[in-house]
């Protein structure tokens, strides 16, 4: 069973960047899907973007389109979430996710992994 590990989160102002990045603890990592999550108070947990495990595909929420890129490097076990141009919209907790599966869907319930989630917080 795979485990994962989000770092990188923290305090933002708007219009600027953070990187997040979630580290699978082995190589079965690199042929699962990843998602990045997010989730505010009282809120469901909402897709952000997802790549394939071969990295080739990648889908973006229409809230992040054109400001985050997802990315992995399978050698490493790595998926990074670069976040721009951010916005106080952006504040939430962010959840890493890996499936089995090579498709990406977008309801937290077909995902089989999940890491503990980093608080990104965007000050106006």
């Amino acid at each position: 069973q795979v485990q994962l590990v989000e770092s990188g989160g923290g305090l933002a102002q708007a219009g600027g960047s953070l990187a997040l990045f979630c580290v699978g603890s082995d190589r079965t990592f690199g042929e699962q899907a990843v998602a990045w999550f997010r989730q505010v108070p009282g809120g469901e947990r909402e897709f952000v973007a997802g790549i394939t495990r071969s990295g080739v595909t990648t889908h973006y929420s229409d809230h992040v389109k054109g400001r985050f890129s997802i990315s992995r490097d399978n050698d490493k076990n790595t998926v990074t979430l670069q976040m721009a141009h951010l916005k106080p919209e952006d504040t939430a907790v962010y959840y890493c996710a890996s499936r089995v599966n090579w498709m990406l869907p977008l309801v937290p319930e077909m995902y089989d992994y999940w890491g503990q989630g980093t608080q990104v917080a965007v000050s106006s």
